[in-house]
Parts: structure tokens; sequence; C-alpha cells
């Protein structure tokens, strides 16, 4: 097999969960690039119906599934609706993800929750769902789970995020465990850790803190627009056949210091 066959997904059908905006459109752009057929999820009809126009206007096929993944009784529907359009999913990319800023000591209750449930929750029986379905049953697929650098690490100044820090922990221990346990069923599952990228999530923190952040990066910069697609079609592909249970950092090396 040549090294472009290995990163070729033609015919192989992506779920994207946040996949409207930001991050998730990013790494669904990059999946059908690659040749998947993409289904990507939200809460948001108006976010989901720019993102189909703009994911089919460069030539990809998309299915949009309007879901709230916090609501985790509508799960079995949303694979339902996949399934039903495109036969099977190959590639299962949890992106979806909430955060909220305040300091531990006056945390509140229902935002710890927020946080919880959809960055720890939501992915876990998700995947379930889809690996019991459509992945086990064909002894093949790759889960990706979108974590973070504040998986590593505590919070800087100026930050007050302990629900978001302790759950993409939980997730790229997610990653790993279901990983040990899938993988004889042919099954990998990754993480990515993405630092800093322009986002509606990010974009208080990067308009305070940006220039700090910059100058703390040892490539000086925060992410583009194009610098997590080669990680997820690396790790949705045969070019990372031989990867599971592992996570990559994608942040300009800020975490190294």
């Amino acid at each position: 097999m040549s090294v472009k066959q290995l990163f070729d997904l033609t015919g192989q059908v992506a779920l994207v969960t946040g996949g409207s905006r930001g991050l998730g459109l990013q790494m669904a752009e990059a999946l059908g690039e690659m040749g998947a057929k993409l289904a990507i999820t939200a809460r948001k009809a108006d976010e989901l119906a720019e993102a189909k126009r703009h994911l089919e206007g460069m030539g990809y096929e998309v299915l949009t599934v309007v879901n709230d993944l916090q609501k985790t009784e509508g799960i079995p529907g949303l694979v339902d609706q996949v399934v039903e359009r495109f036969g099977t999913i190959d590639i299962l990319v949890n992106n979806a993800g909430a955060t909220w800023g305040a300091k531990a000591e006056d945390y509140p209750d229902a935002a710890w929750h927020k946080v919880m449930d959809l960055n720890v929750s939501a992915p876990f029986f998700l995947s379930r769902e889809v690996g019991k379905r459509c992945m086990i049953p064909r002894g093949k697929g790759s889960i990706i789970v979108t974590a973070s650098v504040a998986a590593l690490k505590g919070t800087p100044p100026g930050m007050n995020t302990i629900a978001y820090n302790t759950s993409k922990a939980a997730a790229l221990h997610f990653a790993r465990t279901l990983a040990s346990e899938w993988g004889h069923y042919g099954v990998r599952v990754n993480a990515i850790c993405p630092g800093f990228f322009p986002s509606k999530m990010a974009s208080g923190l990067i308009e305070k803190l940006g220039p700090a952040m910059i100058e703390r990066t040892p490539l000086r910069r925060i992410g583009g627009e194009e610098d997590l697609k080669g990680a997820v079609v690396f790790l949705a592909s045969n070019a990372s056949r031989h990867i599971t249970g592992e996570s990559i950092v994608v942040d300009g090396g800020a975490s190294l210091i």
C-alpha cells in the first residue's frame, strides 16, 4: 500500500460531534477532503445548515443531525440517522465540548455537571453505541477524542477552569482505557490535545491572554485553521493503524514550558 493510500478515506463514514464550527468543522473539512462521507451534529440547526452548505460547496457528501449530546437519551437516535443514511460509521470524532470559568471555591454545581456531561459522559455513551452497532461487529473502526493540553497541567494565571481541565484529563484516560479494551476488536481509540485555537469557546481567553500566550509558545503562534487537519486524518486513517491509546499534542510547543 502506498503512503497516499494509507491516508485515503474514500468511502468511509465519519461522524463528527460539534462539527458545525471551530475545530469540529476544521476536522470535518479534512476528513471530507480525504474522501470520507460526513455526518456532523450540533445543537443549533442554523449553524449546522451553514456548515452543510460550506462542506457541500467543497464537494463533500454531508448529513446533518441536530442533537444535544447532554441529553444522552438522544444518542441512539443520532446513530440511527447516520446508519440509515450511510449504512455504518467507520470514524467517530468525539469533539463536542463545553467550558465554564469560575474559581473552584465558587464553582456552580450546574456548571460542573454541564461540563462533565458533555466532555466525559457523552463521548462514552456515543462511543459505546457506535462501537456496539458499527465497529465491533465489523472488526474495525477509529475513535478520536478531542481532549486538550488542559488535560496535562493546571490552569495558568487568569484562568479558572477546574471542570474543563478535569474533564479533559478524564477524556485522555477514557481514550487509553477504551483502546485497551477494544483493541482486540480491531477498534483504535486515540486523542488529540489542541492548545489555543481561535474558536467561540476560547475567544475570550485569546483576546485577554493572546499576546502572553504567544510569547510563552516556542513556535510563537496559536493554532490556525489548518493545524488540526493532519492530525485527525492521520488518526482516522490506516496511516496510524498500529497506533492506539495515544494522544497527539497540537499546541506549538506551549505545553513544553
